[in-house]
């Protein structure tokens, strides 16, 4: 019998959620996604050091030999992202996601000029618009910025998508494909209700994208369904059919190592029944939103936990500058990031507590206790400078 990744990709795009090189080419997805968090957790690997370090290097020149620190980390940045963006396009066969700075989420001019800058990074590198995909969080003024960026030919990934709302304007943007995040939908479920767990057909996350998919086949909207964030196979299985899913290497190799049947559960040409159609503006989107407590409160977590993510990746990216360049390394800059996570002052930081992504967490939790210490963020921070050391 077919492993259920085989059934799976027969019917849906299988993307990789993961800034792995190594990982992406084991299980060879047609597309990948990553973010700063991914970014953060595959920075850790000795493997990937030499994308950094040339990096660093190239932003230093570029920037000037007398520049503060903080101007060629910024620089460097955005190189790396679409460093690692560049080398998974050489496994890949089909499009990379690369994100906008999440703490632009909500400046809708600051957006388009950052993906301006992505798109030109990867065009000077002879890559063309069609591989990649600019990932921006789905607030009203990100997802007119992507609007705009559609117009010119740059296509868009709104990612941190919660609520139905943020999907139909979208849709109505006319936006290349959208993230619905089913795993932290259900996670907020789970402790809005108290309840261990869903099974698969009442998984909320699976019943958000559904809805979703349902919606945009019904009316003939162009925009892409992925769904993203999977906390187990069964939320996996319950969307087979949808246009893309975006899986961790964890549950790729769970997939690839299963042998069950695998039944089509969405079908673009056969949607099932959904609402009337409806229009979306300013006022609508902010109303929807709020009315959705869920959605609401999931989208300004996520941003801010993308936005510590960036501000740990930038902390590390200027440990390794110092070392580099023969300065001290900025030992505070753990100590920092460890008391912004730990919210309620005990001394460690749950998963619970941390704001940035579970790649990162579980990169930095080396012994699955599920708890960060301080020496836990140190020692990972750390990773990159023992290397060269």
């Amino acid at each position: 019998m077919a492993t259920l990744l085989e059934q799976l990709s027969s019917m849906t795009v299988v993307v990789a959620d993961t800034g792995d090189l190594q990982a992406i080419q084991q299980f060879t997805p047609r597309d990948a996604t990553t973010n700063p968090s991914l970014i953060l957790a595959a920075a850790q690997i000795p493997d990937y050091q030499h994308l950094i370090d040339d990096t660093l290097k190239a932003s230093r020149k570029l920037i000037g030999a007398n520049a503060p620190a903080e101007q060629v980390v910024a620089e460097a940045l955005d190189e790396i992202c679409v460093s690692f963006g560049k080398e998974i396009l050489k496994i890949v066969p089909g499009r990379v996601s690369t994100e906008v700075d999440a703490r632009l989420s909500f400046d809708t001019e600051a957006t388009i000029a950052k993906a301006h800058k992505l798109i030109g990074l990867y065009n000077d590198a002879g890559i063309t618009n069609e591989r990649v995909l600019i990932k921006i969080a789905s607030t009203w003024e990100g997802i007119k910025a992507a609007e705009s960026l559609e117009k010119e030919g740059i296509h868009c990934n709104l990612t941190l998508l919660f609520g139905f709302a943020q999907a139909v304007a979208c849709a109505e943007a006319g936006i290349t494909l959208i993230s619905p995040f089913v795993g932290r939908i259900l996670d907020w479920y789970k402790k809005d209700s108290g309840r261990d767990s869903y099974p698969g057909p009442e998984d909320p996350g699976v019943i958000s994208v559904t809805k979703i998919f349902n919606y945009f086949k019904t009316y003939g909207y162009k925009t892409e369904v992925m769904g993203a964030s999977f906390r187990n196979l069964d939320e996996i299985i319950e969307l087979a059919g949808c246009d893309l899913l975006t899986i961790s290497p964890k549950l790729l190799d769970q997939l690839r190592n299963t042998e069950a049947p695998l039944s089509r559960k969405l079908n673009p040409g056969a949607p099932a029944a959904t609402i009337e159609k409806f229009s979306i503006d300013a006022a609508r989107f902010s109303e929807m939103m709020q009315e959705d407590r869920m959605a609401h409160e999931k989208l300004n977590e996520g941003i801010q936990g993308f936005s510590k993510a960036i501000d740990t990746l930038e902390a590390q990216l200027a440990h390794r500058l110092a070392v580099i360049e023969g300065g001290a390394a900025f030992a505070h800059a753990a100590q920092e990031i460890f008391l912004l996570n730990d919210l309620d002052g005990d001394g460690c930081i749950t998963r619970e507590e941390w704001l940035g992504s579970d790649a990162v967490f579980d990169a930095l939790d080396c012994d699955h206790d599920g708890r960060l210490m301080p020496e836990d963020v140190r020692g990972g921070l750390g990773a990159a400078l023992a290397t060269a050391r």
